[in-house]
């Protein structure tokens, strides 16, 4: 994160982590159209998608490395950065972290590998 994306206090981080992401979105929301030159999340959307996905890219890499190094502290940071990229992204095509939330939830209790059959099965079906 690079300096002007909103920050939340440690009481914010132990609260509904749905809140967290929705209030975190809305912000993301307010920086479009921002002035690229002085809100790095405007000059992210200003370059959409590419800018955003570019960085995406480059912090799933980050977020991999931190994992193979095993510290906890860079794992963590690094998700952190993965995930807000993520919500720039989502921003920028007007989803929601609801969504991406109710999806989980959708998937909650069912077999990985089921789960992963069923989303084969469903795109071979639209291919037809």
């Amino acid at each position: 994160m690079k300096g002007d994306e909103p920050k939340a206090g440690a009481a914010a981080a132990v609260g509904d982590a749905g809140a967290v992401l929705d209030r975190l979105a809305a912000a993301l929301e307010g920086r479009k159209g921002g002035d690229s030159r002085h809100s790095y999340v405007a000059r992210l959307l200003a370059g959409a998608p590419d800018a955003i996905l570019k960085k995406i890219g480059e912090e799933a890499t980050e977020t991999v490395l931190a994992a193979k190094d095993g510290v906890p502290e860079r794992i963590v940071a690094e998700t952190a950065d993965l995930w807000f990229h993520c919500l720039v992204m989502l921003v920028h095509f007007g989803l929601s972290p609801r969504q991406v939330l109710d999806e989980l939830a959708r998937r909650e209790g069912l077999s990985g590998l089921d789960e992963k059959a069923a989303r084969r099965s469903a795109s071979t079906e639209v291919r037809r």
